[in-house]
């Protein structure tokens, strides 16, 4: 029985855009129709979709005669165009898996529900790696009688990967903000859930989200570069946080804005210190006024790094600590030296800002703790040294006796562990000028942290696939039984992060640079082969030259 609609909408994107198209009508006749909503394009899309038209009756090409600037105008002419019981939204530049319309329509037809909502996968492009959106919302299927019952549903803002009755939105006026109106998602799904239909969802992936960073026009998600996107950002939270309240689900609102601490408070705060001072000044003063909007309940619901971020940010005028502010907002989250007390012993951020405390840390399992282990590669006659540092924080890492750590590099495309090692953990002399040794205390050796070392043979990273990019994971272990899962701070004193070149079996040579990732984390790029090498190098020449 035909009774899906698809809406793909489209701006200028002619390289994509029939793909598609066609991975909607291969869904098969379950479709009755897919509304092609072409946003005034230049480039020629439109023709395409109506040339692919003449073979295909279900497609209808809808030409808009004004570009609107966004997303949300052209999906709302596809609500008002279908004449489909159900209807789902497709991007020019994504498509839909195989069988994605058969799932989400047997779940809510099945379960005789308003919504139906299924995995999303994001597929890094040109890498093909694939990264799981809100998997653990998508583990089993499962039947949400009402929104507020699973608040976990806000953490998902995507309105590609479901199904939606047709009738249902339009009772309920439900539609999309209109115009230039970035993140309009947000507002769309807050206006759903607000109107508390039952929602169906399956662990079946439904939608492929392609993201390509290296393309020449960034979508709204990835063009972070401006203070405007973070603008947008605050503005589409706050309405939609507006839109759940004024709908009585003060459950759903609050867990909006634990959502806005632990996720996007986040992400731009890794990426501050890649920003000009003058973003990071009206970053920070949009960030202050949105987040005194905040009351104390919201601030609970959120994981403690957003909320220690937040307390950052309300309690200083100005940027301040952004090294430290990125690796809090790291994950898993790190709390680097230097580690300070109130005059009452209390563990607070720092001297400067005293009010924002840190007691939570004295109470928190070991395992989910923010410890902070420096890492470097030594490059050596014979080979690389990782010299692994972990530092005490505030008595605790003492208190549990760190013993040794696994380390893996591994593949940041496929997952797969490319070289794996073991170390024991052994206390370093004390060193009062160190900062961090400065701030342990319950140490019974005197010290404030804790030094590894082991030979890395960088060889085998080469996994014969090509270059690749290879980030380094720890797990520390600890004499109480306890164990922590981390990542490592990229330490880059002189050599430190030096590109090197070892033997390869397969291609005789491999360029090996270490580098920190946004997040401050010590990550390996690799480049096989005498011509990948050379291709590196001829890179970092044009770089020095300009």
């Amino acid at each position: 029985m035909s009774v899906v609609c698809v809406v793909v909408i489209g701006y200028d994107d002619a390289a994509h855009v029939t793909d598609a198209v066609r991975s909607a009508l291969a869904q098969g006749p379950a479709v009755r129709e897919v509304i092609a909503v072409d946003d005034c394009s230049a480039d020629g899309s439109a023709d395409l979709l109506d040339r692919l038209a003449l073979d295909e009756p279900r497609l209808k090409v809808v030409r808009r005669e004004v570009n609107s600037g966004g997303c949300g105008s052209p999906r709302n002419d596809g609500i008002d165009a279908t004449t489909a019981p159900y209807v789902m939204f497709l991007d020019s530049d994504d498509v839909l898996p195989p069988g994605a319309v058969d799932a989400l329509l047997a779940a809510a037809a099945g379960r005789g529900t308003e919504v139906a909502a299924g995995l999303c996968v994001r597929r890094e492009l040109p890498s093909g790696r694939e990264v799981p959106w809100q998997p653990g919302l998508y583990a089993g299927a499962a039947l949400v009688t009402r929104p507020s019952r699973r608040p976990r549903l806000v953490h998902d803002t995507l309105c590609v990967n479901k199904l939606y009755r047709t009738d249902f939105l339009r009772e309920h006026g439900i539609r999309f903000p209109e115009g230039r109106f970035p993140y309009e998602d947000f507002v769309f799904t807050a206006r759903v859930l607000a109107a508390g239909p039952r929602i169906a969802l399956i662990p079946d992936p439904v939608y492929v989200w392609h993201v390509r960073r290296g393309a020449g026009r960034l979508s709204i998600s990835l063009d972070r570069s401006g203070v405007d996107n973070w603008r947008a950002r605050i503005t589409a939270h706050a309405q939609a946080y507006d839109v759940l309240l004024a709908a009585g689900e003060k459950r759903l609102a609050r867990a909006s804005r634990a959502r806005f601490l632990d996720h996007a408070l986040r992400m731009y705060a890794r990426e501050l210190d890649l920003r000009g001072a003058g973003y990071r000044r009206e970053w920070w003063a949009l960030t202050r006024a949105y987040l005194a909007t905040f009351d104390a309940g919201d601030f609970a619901l959120a994981p403690a790094p957003g909320r220690v971020i937040a307390q950052v940010v309300l309690a200083s005028g100005k940027p301040c600590d952004l090294t430290r502010v990125k690796e809090v907002a790291a994950r898993p989250s790190r709390l680097r030296p230097p580690y300070a007390r109130s005059a009452d012993g209390t563990p607070v951020w720092s001297a400067d800002l005293p009010h924002v405390t840190l007691e939570h840390l004295l109470l928190r399992p070991v395992r989910l703790l923010p410890v902070a282990v420096d890492a470097e590669l030594r490059p050596r006659a014979r080979g690389t040294l990782l010299r692994l540092r972990l530092h005490e924080l505030y008595g605790r890492l003492a208190e549990a006796a760190p013993a040794s750590v696994d380390a893996e590099f591994v593949n940041r495309r496929d997952g797969r562990t490319g070289l794996a090692l073991t170390a024991e953990f052994l206390p370093d002399a004390a060193d009062p000028a160190d900062p961090a040794d400065a701030g342990a205390t319950g140490d019974p050796a005197g010290t404030g942290s804790w030094t590894a070392e082991a030979p890395v043979d960088l060889s085998a990273l080469d996994s014969g696939t090509g270059s690749g990019t290879w980030d380094l994971r720890l797990r520390l272990r600890f004499r109480d039984g306890t164990s922590r899962e981390t990542t490592a701070h990229a330490c880059a004193g002189p050599g430190l992060l030096r590109r090197s070149v070892v033997p390869s079996t397969r291609h005789g040579v491999l360029l090996v640079q270490p580098y920190a990732t946004h997040a401050g984390s010590l990550a390996l790029r690799i480049e096989p082969g005498l011509r990948g090498t050379a291709t590196v190098l001829g890179r970092r020449a044009r770089r020095l030259l300009h």
